[in-house]
Parts: C-alpha cells; structure tokens; sequence
C-alpha cells in the first residue's frame, strides 16, 4: 500500500521534499480534507508614505483614453504635403508694361514677302522700270501667242532690272514656255516629214494655243500663276540673261 503524501509532496522524484518542507515551515503538515478558512487576525496595517496618493481618489489624473485624440497628430504618408513653392521676390524691379516693345525695335513681318506674289491693284498699274508700261500688262505679255509672246520676254530680260523681280519672273517663265512649244512642234514637224502627216502637229498646236490664252489671263487677274516643271528653266534663264545698262 503506498504511503499517503501530504498536499506539498508534488515531487514525485525527491521523495524527502515533504520532510524538508516541514522542516522549513516549523511544524508538521497534515493533509487537508475539508479544513475551515483560517480567520486573520490583529490590528490593520498603517500606510506606508507611498500609499498617500490613494487617500485622495479624485487628486489623481484620469487615465487618458487609447483612443483619444492626440492635440498634434502625426500627418499620413499618404496625404501630400501643402507645401508651396516661395514666389520669386520682385522687390525692387518693375515690371515692363504689357505689349512692351525696347526702343528701335521693330517687329518682323507675318510672313516672308514673296516678290513674285501677286500686287496689290494699285501696284498693277505702276509703270515698269526701263519699260515705262503697266506691270499688268508687262507680266501678261510674254504669254501672247504667235510667237509675239517669245520676243516679248527676250526683250523684257534684256530691259527690266532685276528689281522688279515679278516682272523678271514671268518673263523668263513666258521665255521657257514658248521655247518649250517651238521645239516640241519643230519635232512634230520633223516626224510628220518622214511618216507622211501632220494630224499630230495640228492638234499639239491647238493645245498650245489654248494654254498659251490660259496663262495669259491667269497672270492678267493677277494671280500667282507658275508652271511647275518649267522652275528650273526659269531660274537658269533669269539668272543668266542680265539686264543691259
């Protein structure tokens, strides 16, 4: 039969505790089995200086909520910063007026001036340099038909300075149309000679004709009329044929 352990013998493996625990305390130690609660006695215990604060409940602060609000809240890292860029100091400069314009300047035009633009109506009518006629009809002319057209503009570029570039330009344009016509009709002819006809030559010289008119009346409005293939005759032809002093 195993020996009956008193509530302190909880060591299985040290099979003196029990002993030294009486030992220790100054008496022996039964087991309890239904023991009446043990009565304390004597006077209260004085307070210590420590214990003053609780004889004033209410000197105490309360305790601060968790979630209180706190009087400087840290700002989130989500929120951007209300930070504004310092203005540059204008103390001391003055500001110019608005549409300002320094002294001596002066505004370039809108756009280039082209001088082979049409001119204005009053323009058309201004005599020529070394013509002494209307540029209207100084700039129409060398697209006359018949041949007239040719000699005209060989005179105009012989004549007319290189200032009045509209005129230079529509006679060396007129000069290259009419040269392009008499040699493409010199080689109809010459292929009509061999082949034995001339139905060809008749209808190129008809077609002829009616551009010629065409191109007449185009620059007589005062339109800004060019032949685009015939651009880099013109300019070779204007730009060798000088005016005679």
């Amino acid at each position: 039969m195993s020996e009956k352990r008193s509530k302190y013998d909880t060591d299985p493996l040290d099979p003196d505790f029990a002993r030294r625990t009486e030992e220790m305390s100054g008496g022996v130690t039964g087991v309890m089995e239904d023991a009446p609660t043990e009565h304390l006695g004597g006077a209260t215990r004085p307070m210590q200086p420590s214990d003053q604060a609780r004889l004033n409940p209410e000197g105490e602060a309360p305790t601060r909520l968790i979630d209180e609000k706190l009087a400087q809240p840290y700002q989130s890292v989500f929120v951007p910063p209300a930070y504004q860029p310092p203005r540059q100091s204008t103390y001391g400069q003055q500001q110019p007026p608005q549409n300002f314009a320094p002294q001596g300047y002066a505004p370039p035009p809108a756009h280039p001036q082209n001088i082979y633009a049409p001119p204005p109506a009053a323009a058309a009518e201004r005599s020529v340099a070394g013509l002494g006629i209307p540029e209207k009809f100084a700039c129409a002319l060398p697209y006359a038909p018949f041949k007239i057209g040719l000699v005209v503009a060989i005179i105009e570029l012989l004549i007319t300075p290189r200032a009045e570039g509209r005129t230079r330009f529509h006679a060396a344009q007129g000069l290259a149309l009419q040269l392009g016509i008499l040699a493409i009709q010199i080689a109809l002819s010459v292929f009509s000679n061999i082949a034995g006809g001339n139905f060809g030559g008749f209808l190129f010289g008809a077609a002829a004709l009616v551009f010629l008119i065409y191109s007449l009346v185009r620059v007589w409005r005062g339109d800004d009329y060019r032949i685009v293939p015939l651009e880099d005759a013109v300019r070779w032809l204007n730009t060798q044929i000088n005016p005679k002093k």
